[in-house]
């Protein structure tokens, strides 16, 4: 679905990602992993149209899409759910939703409505307080209205900016679930994240960004079972006779029971 060849990006001139290849195949969640920094959101906004590339080639549907603006991107089914929410907290929680269908907007105002409601199926505590300005949700509630609004483009292949930033370890894991149903409903997701746990747990394939570089990339599992990715991105240092692969051990299992839960 999407192919990215030698792509080069930043701003003002300087290069902060370089020389990316990557791949997301229809109805595959993969995940960009890497410390804050790395270059996560730089690609992301090249491949929305946000941003436009210093070098290199991005591919949708096997036609090249580096030229087109991100409105042109949107009607082609790429939505960009952006890092920190950025909702337009003095608008309702409504006309927030009616802004991510924009592109759709010749549907109508009742298929816009319809959608609206279908969206919100899976965000019961929005559809409870569409009048409601968007500034009165929590942290948590934002992050599930920009994933709704997102939604409301009819995306094909969803780009998920750190999506549990600054959220409790249970919405953590809520918005995860939620990353997991999408994708059964046949969207495809790019993942970018600083919890390189749960993205490669959910991930079909992983790339480890450094530095604005791929430094690794391969299988979710395999990633995760990586001591190297680890010890980098998991928390667990080295440590002697073996307690460190124990614990990792331990974290990997963890973390599979509770996306089975």
């Amino acid at each position: 679905m999407l192919e990215v060849r030698g792509l080069s990006a930043g701003y003002d001139g300087n290069a902060v990602v370089r020389d990316i290849d990557l791949r997301v195949a229809e109805g595959q969640i993969v995940a960009l992993v890497g410390a804050n920094g790395a270059g996560k959101s730089t690609l992301v906004k090249a491949l929305s149209g946000l941003l436009e590339p210093q070098q290199g080639e991005i591919l949708f549907d096997g036609a090249p899409i580096s030229g087109l603006p991100a409105r042109a991107r949107v009607l082609r089914g790429i939505v960009h759910v952006p890092e920190g929410r950025q909702v337009f907290a003095g608008l309702s929680i409504a006309e927030n939703l009616r802004l991510g269908a924009w592109t759709r907007r010749r549907m109508g105002a009742r298929a816009i409505e319809r959608r609206m409601r279908e969206v919100c199926e899976r965000f019961p505590v929005l559809l409870e307080r569409l009048r409601e300005p968007a500034g009165t949700l929590s942290g948590g509630q934002q992050q599930m209205l920009a994933i709704a609004r997102g939604l409301m483009a009819e995306p094909r292949l969803l780009l998920l900016d750190e999506p549990s930033l600054g959220l409790s370890p249970l919405l953590v894991i809520e918005i995860f679930r939620l990353i997991q149903a999408l994708r059964a409903q046949g969207i495809s997701i790019l993942l970018a994240e600083q919890n390189a746990r749960l993205s490669l747990g959910i991930a079909e394939r992983g790339y480890v960004i450094e530095t604005g570089r791929v430094a690794l990339e391969g299988s979710g599992a395999e990633l995760l079972a990586r001591r190297d990715v680890a010890e980098r991105y998991l928390g667990v240092g080295r440590s002697v006779g073996g307690a460190t692969g124990a614990r990792h051990d331990a974290l990997v299992s963890q973390l599979r029971r509770v996306l089975a839960s």
